[in-house]
């Protein structure tokens, strides 16, 4: 969208290219998707009636916003609380308070949750051993990990990895959440 309210180019290619029969065309679509999307969340949160959510006010943030990329794009370094905030260009104490404000969380608490959420993630979507995902997420041993990812998920590492694995062969033999086979038009 432009900010005149009528369609944008990103609106005007997408439309072309659904048009189109040539190879490639669904990666270009899921890319010009993503780009419409992120443009219209950005137009309409610059509206000055606007009232956009937390998560985006923090991403424009020149402390706590630079500090959730560094996390977010490096979450295997040693950060602690004095590392984040000389990365920020603040005080310590100016960014425990002002992180804490705008996330809502602890950046220390915001960091663990953030490990943990990618431990996941790459369990499910690797075959790294847990040892080599420790390290990729910012710990120093499989041991901690499990730990840590035992005391939020309620299970350890690979018992997630196997519990996704039956989830995924279930559903792609066609068995619900719960076992049961899918039976359309049956009744049952």
């Amino acid at each position: 969208m432009r900010h005149d309210g009528g369609p944008g180019p990103v609106l005007d290619l997408t439309a072309l290219e659904i048009g189109r029969d040539d190879p490639g065309q669904q990666p270009v679509l899921d890319r010009l998707l993503d780009l419409l999307l992120l443009s219209t969340l950005r137009e309409g949160f610059a509206r000055p009636e606007a009232d956009p959510p937390g998560w985006y006010r923090v991403l424009g943030d020149p402390v706590a916003g630079r500090t959730l990329q560094l996390i977010h794009h490096r979450p295997e370094r040693p950060w602690t609380v004095a590392a984040l905030a000389e990365e920020a260009g603040v005080s310590r104490a100016t960014f425990a308070r002002r992180f804490g404000e705008l996330v809502g969380r602890p950046p220390m608490a915001y960091l663990a949750d953030w490990r943990l959420a990618l431990t996941a993630d790459l369990l499910v979507r690797t075959e790294d051993a847990v040892e080599s995902i420790a390290r990729q997420v910012g710990y120093r041993s499989a041991f901690g990990l499990s730990v840590a990812f035992h005391r939020v998920h309620g299970t350890r590492p690979g018992q997630h990895r196997a519990t996704a694995a039956v989830r995924r062969a279930g559903q792609e033999r066609g068995i619900t959440g719960t076992g049961s086979p899918r039976t359309v038009g049956s009744g049952r």
